[in-house]
């Protein structure tokens, strides 16, 4: 009798220890906020995010902001009610994320910002390509072309991300310090604001006009490339303009490779997403996480692109994954 009350006993116990589990594992829900997932950079990182989650077994809930700072406030306020676990932050602007990071410190759940960053705050870590050095070789690489061309007597134009953001001034500083380095001539700058063909086609035609001696275009995205392609042909300047860009889309391979787009700084947004995942999921286990970590950024060219191919298809553009 003695012994079947021990074995039920031990049997509850585990009923008990595999129910506790479940809880557990139930509990593990992550938020995603993201800025804007018609931008194809984010969709790229919330895979990359979603992929890490899925094989660390978290939940995920993703909100697009679709860059509304608004609408990005009623997802923050959302997840806090669902009492998530943590939040991964990617904001549509650094000013935002202070608020969303004091909502979150004031219901104890803690945050990682996956790119963009903030300016002030607490969070655990931030993820982020480090985008003065990757803007720096970018820059280089322009200027070798065009030296090459012998074209360094030529401006370059700049059409910008908000440079209230804090990647966007990085961007910006990398890439004037070589230029700066050169002596090779900025033009002027202008920034996007609903990151639109429209916009980026009438910026480009607004800097061509600006500057008879502009020799290049440097677009600090990826995603609306063609309105300053476009831009540059209907100027009737096309094969006189280079452009490059950063970020990458898939079909910016075989661009490059044709020499229709002089380059590209690849930040690595799916790798990014994964990291963001591996930080929280260490922090949530009381492991020491550290709170800056910056990845490489791409210089991608048609000298190294061949490569350079199996890091981008996976880490850039979230292909071929397993």
């Amino acid at each position: 009798m003695k012994i079947q009350i021990k074995r039920l006993a031990v049997g509850m116990l585990f009923l008990f220890l595999f129910a506790a589990e479940g809880a557990l594992a139930a509990d593990k829900r992550l938020a995603y906020l993201v800025s804007d997932l018609r931008i194809p950079f984010w969709d790229i990182m919330k895979r990359g995010v979603e992929h890490r989650a899925n094989g660390l077994g978290y939940k995920l809930d993703v909100y697009s902001a679709e860059n509304d700072a608004r609408r990005e406030l009623e997802f923050t306020t959302k997840a806090i009610r669902d009492k998530v676990s943590g939040i991964i932050l990617s904001p549509t602007n650094s000013s935002a994320a202070v608020t969303i990071l004091k909502l979150a410190q004031k219901a104890k759940i803690p945050v990682v910002i996956a790119d963009i960053g903030t300016d002030s705050g607490e969070f655990v870590s931030y993820i982020a390509s480090d985008n003065v050095e990757g803007s720096y070789q970018l820059g280089k690489l322009l200027v070798q072309e065009l030296q090459a061309r012998q074209w360094d007597g030529g401006s370059v134009g700049i059409i910008a991300i908000p440079q209230k953001r804090a990647n966007g001034k990085a961007r910006t500083a990398g890439f004037m310090k070589a230029l700066n380095e050169t002596g090779t001539k900025g033009g002027d700058m202008r920034q996007q604001v609903d990151f639109s063909y429209q916009e980026t086609y009438d910026f480009a035609r607004q800097l061509i006009a600006a500057k008879p001696d502009l020799r290049a275009l440097w677009l600090q995205g990826s995603d609306r490339y063609q309105g300053a392609l476009d831009a540059i042909s209907s100027a009737g300047r096309k094969g006189e303009i280079l452009l490059i860009c950063f970020d990458a889309e898939p079909e910016f391979i075989d661009m490059i490779r044709k020499g229709q787009l002089l380059g590209a700084g690849m930040q690595q947004p799916f790798l990014m997403g994964e990291e963001a995942v591996s930080a929280m999921d260490a922090h949530l286990k009381g492991q020491k996480v550290k709170q800056t970590v910056l990845l490489p950024v791409l210089p991608v060219s048609g000298k190294n692109i061949k490569s350079m191919l199996p890091l981008i298809q996976r880490n850039v553009l979230g292909l071929n994954v397993k």
